[in-house]
């Protein structure tokens, strides 16, 4: 944004802050103001004290969270705050209407009876449409398991407008979501703050914090190392911390490498459906045909919604309600992972986007990964957990780290436990579902630079890389496109991302652009 303001008074405040949980301080000595109309962007590592940091802004701490310093909030300052992992924010059991609609009639309960459900009804679209959300009657019907991790994004966020809240908290609003869906956001955050409403923006995505923020503050391990206006951070970093930040290169395979052999994975006349309701179901994606060859990558891109994980669900055996063949060496696959056998689930594994949510919070990290080897490939207990340590250790999870609750453990941290899981299976195909979307860019390079490294250096494993990055699809040998449920473009990497051929693809491409440069 980069507005020039007049100086007014905040509407919330910290000052000195500090959070400490069992003896470590976590939040040590934060400062911040946040003032109606600006966007103010907290950027750091995974574990730097961002999200401490902005929940402080609602009075909420860690359990056993000693807290020193002052928080302060206008009194008619409502915060709202948009979590990092939305599902965890809706309740499973009520249909998005009902979630909407009953913050909205309490905003109209004032209202003549005749009046308040049409009041509600308006202010349930307007938020829908703020949100960057299509109102529609199915989606309305619908569970909240039963939408994308961004449209879930999307709908919470729809809650915190609906609460008519002077202070935002978006806590990773962009995790998950495509370029388009990205540049909408910018744009109703941007509108957001045009009215006067503070935004804080907890964010790893550098794209859409040069976009949007008109200061920046750099935590590391609960500091404070550098702040100011955002073009001067951005452009001109003065601490090193914030320059090996602002770095996100990562390595890249050969992408003119050629395949060689028969596919190890086939799709053929893939047809996938959603239960909508009383009325049946609803087609969500049409696959004709997709191959993934032995020690390549497949990198699947599109929109919220476009049918992404659908599509990774159902190479896993997770959603079986489809039509048409997935083959794994020419043979199909039973469609529910129910019916595949020990080496058929051994040979596809799927590391999950909620790496906290795919944990048991009460067994050590450890004792979860070696139960693959246990479970799958028949390895003693012994055995399988000196196989775990090496493999968390050849991933950067020492065993210190490794003997711990996930819990204890950062969001990177758990990708690489999640990652070494799925790894002891010994698998053909590694489906990788948005792992690296809500990490920062320090992160996020390095589990891009070990999944590069395993599928170039094992030779037969292979990569499907579901996400919404076409930073990360790059890195990828193929790449295939869905839009609204449909594949419309497949091919080389370096050809679909530079010279796409079909109208979607060229879109997304020139808005990834556009988000790069800051405009």
């Amino acid at each position: 944004m980069n507005h020039e303001h007049t100086v007014v008074d905040p509407v919330a405040e910290l000052r000195d802050l500090r959070v400490v949980v069992g003896g470590r301080a976590i939040v040590d000595g934060v400062s911040l103001r946040v003032r109606p109309g600006r966007v103010t962007a907290l950027i750091g590592a995974s574990g730097s004290g961002k999200t401490t940091t902005g929940l402080a802004l609602l009075g909420e701490y860690p359990a056993g969270a000693h807290v020193t310093g002052d928080v302060r909030v206008a009194a008619d300052g409502l915060v709202g705050y948009v979590p990092q992992h939305p599902a965890a924010a809706l309740n499973p059991a009520r249909r998005v209407s009902a979630l909407l609609t009953d913050i909205a009639r309490a905003q109209v309960r004032r209202l003549p009876v005749r009046q308040r459900r049409a009041a509600a009804r308006e202010r349930v679209l307007r938020a829908l449409e703020e949100a960057q959300l299509p109102e529609s009657e199915a989606l309305l019907r619908r569970y909240p398991h039963q939408l994308s991790g961004g449209q879930q994004q999307r709908v919470v966020l729809a809650q915190a407008l609906l609460l008519g809240a002077r202070v935002v908290v978006a806590d990773e609003p962009t995790t998950g979501q495509d370029a388009l869906t990205k540049s909408r956001i910018v744009e109703q955050l941007t509108a957001v703050a045009a009215r006067g409403i503070a935004v804080v923006l907890l964010s790893h995505d550098l794209d859409v914090v040069r976009a949007l923020a008109d200061e920046v503050v750099v935590l590391r391990a609960g500091r404070v190392v550098e702040s100011g206006p955002a073009r001067r951070v951005l452009l001109s970093p003065r601490h090193e911390w914030t320059r090996e930040l602002l770095d996100d290169r990562a390595e890249s395979p050969d992408p003119d490498d050629p395949a060689a052999g028969e596919p190890v994975l086939r799709v053929r006349g893939l047809t996938a459906r959603h239960r909508d309701g009383a009325r049946g179901t609803a087609v969500v994606l049409r696959a004709p045909e997709l191959d993934l060859y032995p020690g390549r990558s497949l990198a699947v891109v599109g929109r919220s919604g476009s049918g992404k994980t659908t599509l990774a669900r159902c190479l896993a055996g997770l959603h079986r309600d489809h039509d048409g063949e997935v083959l794994l060496d020419g043979t199909p696959l039973p469609r529910s992972l129910r019916d595949r056998g020990r080496a058929q689930l051994a040979a596809v594994q799927y590391v999950f986007q909620d790496a906290h949510a795919a944990f048991d919070e009460h067994r050590p990290v450890v004792q979860q990964v070696a139960r693959t080897a246990v479970r799958l490939r028949g390895t003693d207990p012994d055995t399988a957990t000196r196989e775990a340590l090496t493999t968390l250790a050849g991933l950067g999870l020492p065993e210190e780290l490794a003997h711990r609750h996930p819990g204890r453990l950062s969001g990177g941290e758990l990708q690489r436990a999640a990652l070494a899981r799925a790894l002891l299976a010994r698998p053909r195909v590694l489906i990788c579902d948005e792992i690296t979307s809500g990490l920062d860019t320090l992160t996020r390079r390095g589990i891009l630079d070990v999944l590069t490294a395993l599928v170039r250096d094992r030779g037969n494993l292979s990569l499907v890389l579901i996400t919404h990055d076409l930073d990360t699809a790059a890195l990828a040998h193929r790449v295939a496109v869905l839009d609204a449920g449909e594949l419309v473009e497949q091919g080389p990497a370096r050809q679909v991302l530079t010279a796409p051929s079909h109208p979607f693809t060229v879109s997304l491409t020139e808005t990834t652009a556009r988000l790069t440069a800051g405009t």
